[in-house]
């Protein structure tokens, strides 16, 4: 009953994105943004992602924090309460800090947000995820109903499999399925941490980020299906959920190219796989309400 809540009901037939993102741009403060990221050195917002998630027959979003500040998680949370297809936020606080449990009281009276995310693939600690002050913080997501999205490279799985051990109740989605190497066209190690991962049933992966990490220039679908191969394998049709990681996605395709490389991957399989990966995880997973 983990994915349950009283009186809701998933209407599987809704499409929603599950990883996207929104800012207001400043150099200062999204140096990860360097010159050949050109196409993302403006602002990104709702009216910006409408048409986009209209055109493509989308019914909602889940935005994702880009930046480590609650300000930015209470702007994501206010954009929510204005949109109404902004179904849910990802969004960043300490989760070390000893006012942790405060905080969580007071965000988590906005009904929109929905989990938390720490961008643990940039601290230079390789095994930041075990991190004692770190993992009490996990510990009380559960107490707020919050998921948490593990953003990773392929070189954490290790540790995020230590990690997910300790929490066998706690919601968790893996981000851009860890990162793969796709413009190397390597499988291994990879594989084997994204099967050791998918062992565990509260762990769910987002089908996002792959354009991005091939080549930005001359990737094909031949690409990119041996690492959608890998996940459905793991994690089957009933964990996986798409997203398109807007805008980052267009540093390689555009939005409707992002969401057509699932759709014809998917195009051999039943309408139910694809109801599933295109909006019902999403909604089961991060419980959220639309319509």
């Amino acid at each position: 009953m983990l994915f349950k809540r009283k009186n809701d009901e998933i209407r599987a037939t809704a499409r929603v994105d599950a990883h996207q993102h929104f800012w207001r741009y400043n150099p200062s403060e999204y140096g990860w943004i360097h010159d050949s990221m050109q196409v993302l050195r403006r602002d990104f917002l709702p009216s910006d992602l409408k048409s986009e998630l209209d055109s493509a027959g989308f019914s909602g979003c889940v935005v994702v924090q880009a930046r480590q500040t609650v300000e930015e998680t209470r702007w994501l949370l206010q954009l929510a309460s204005a949109k109404h297809f902004i179904s849910g936020v990802v969004g960043w606080v300490d989760l070390q800090s000893n006012q942790l449990h405060p905080q969580l009281q007071s965000l988590t009276k906005e009904p929109k947000l929905v989990g938390l995310r720490h961008i643990v693939q940039s601290e230079p600690d390789e095994n930041f995820l075990l991190q004692p002050k770190f993992l009490r913080g996990i510990s009380l997501l559960e107490e707020f109903d919050l998921a948490y999205d593990i953003l990773i490279y392929p070189r954490h799985l290790p540790v995020a499999v230590q990690f997910v051990e300790r929490f066998p109740r706690q919601r968790f989605v893996l981000d851009h399925i860890a990162k793969p190497p796709i413009k190397d066209r390597l499988l291994h190690p990879w594989t084997d941490g994204i099967r050791r991962l998918a062992d565990f049933p509260n762990v769910f992966c987002k089908l996002s980020g792959l354009v991005t990490e091939a080549n930005w220039n001359h990737w094909t679908m031949t690409h990119l299906t041996p690492y959608l191969d890998v996940a459905f394998e793991c994690f089957g049709p009933d964990r996986l959920m798409f997203g398109s990681d807007w805008p980052v996605c267009c540093l390689a395709a555009s939005y409707s190219r992002t969401v057509e490389v699932l759709e014809e991957y998917l195009a051999p399989q039943t309408a139910g796989v694809s109801e599933k990966v295109f909006g019902a995880n999403v909604q089961k997973f991060y419980k959220l309400k639309i319509g």
